[in-house]
């Protein structure tokens, strides 16, 4: 039963990854549910969604085509903020305790779905504040190392940044926050595989699970209309404010 349940979560945090964000939050606490100290759950869901994370960004390469040529978007300075900040989100997780950002991370869940909300279903006058460029690479740095501290609900943080950038077309919106996201997991993972704190056997079986979802929740939001997928990206967000809130710290 437990196999299921933690391949099942996989499957579904592969496409909630691929269309929004914050699939971690389901296979986080089934590997927990299957044993696994929080630590090593935490280490072991991160190198899991990894390789799903790959996979769905080969297959949003035409929409990071799309955010490259884009003159307001510097691509490869945002990649190099992602690796170096989720590598120091890695250490950071590897001394020091978790409680402390455990108890934040419903106030940011909730910060980023609201600022989410408001740059896409407000009118535009109603946005009156406007990251510049270099507000975004300041801000990418941290999101970059809670991103590879933790990471949950990171998607959603990256959206609700592009947004807050003034960018509004979801397609290209999501394929560099898939970018991104698996460039500050990828400096992370390596060390938590360094650490020795992953569990291989479960660590697969989430990963296989999580690749087949995001291919799904990838082909699933380029033919959904984007108000709908827009509207999905706040349902999450709003699921799972209300989870960590309820949550016992």
């Amino acid at each position: 039963m437990i196999f299921l349940i933690v391949a099942l979560a996989a499957f579904a945090a592969g496409f909630i990854n691929a269309v929004a964000g914050g699939g971690s939050f389901l296979t986080f606490p089934a590997l927990i549910a299957a044993g696994l100290p929080p630590v090593d759950a935490n280490a072991s869901n991160t190198v899991a969604l990894f390789p799903g994370q790959i996979a769905t960004g080969y297959a949003a390469r035409d929409g990071l085509r799309a955010a490259s040529a884009d003159h307001r978007i510097n691509v490869p300075v945002l990649s190099a903020i992602s690796l170096i900040g989720g590598f120091l989100g890695g250490i950071l997780l590897l001394i020091t305790p978790q409680t402390l950002f455990s108890r934040m991370v419903p106030w940011l869940i909730l910060f980023a779905t609201a600022v989410f909300a408001a740059g896409n279903f407000m009118p535009a006058s109603g946005q009156k504040f406007r990251l510049s460029r270099t507000g975004v690479f300041a801000i990418q740095a941290i999101v970059s190392i809670y991103g590879g501290y933790f990471g949950g609900g990171v998607g959603i943080l990256m959206l609700s940044v592009l947004t807050l950038f003034g960018l509004r077309d979801i397609w290209l919106m999501n394929s560099l926050k898939i970018l991104v996201v698996m460039l500050m997991n990828g400096a992370a993972v390596i060390a938590f595989i360094a650490a020795g704190l992953v569990h291989w056997s479960w660590t697969l079986i989430v990963a296989i699970c999580a690749i087949a979802g995001g291919y799904a929740g990838l082909h699933a939001a380029r033919r959904v209309p984007p108000k709908i997928v827009k509207g999905f990206v706040v349902l999450v967000g709003l699921v799972l404010t209300v989870y960590f809130f309820m949550k016992p710290a």
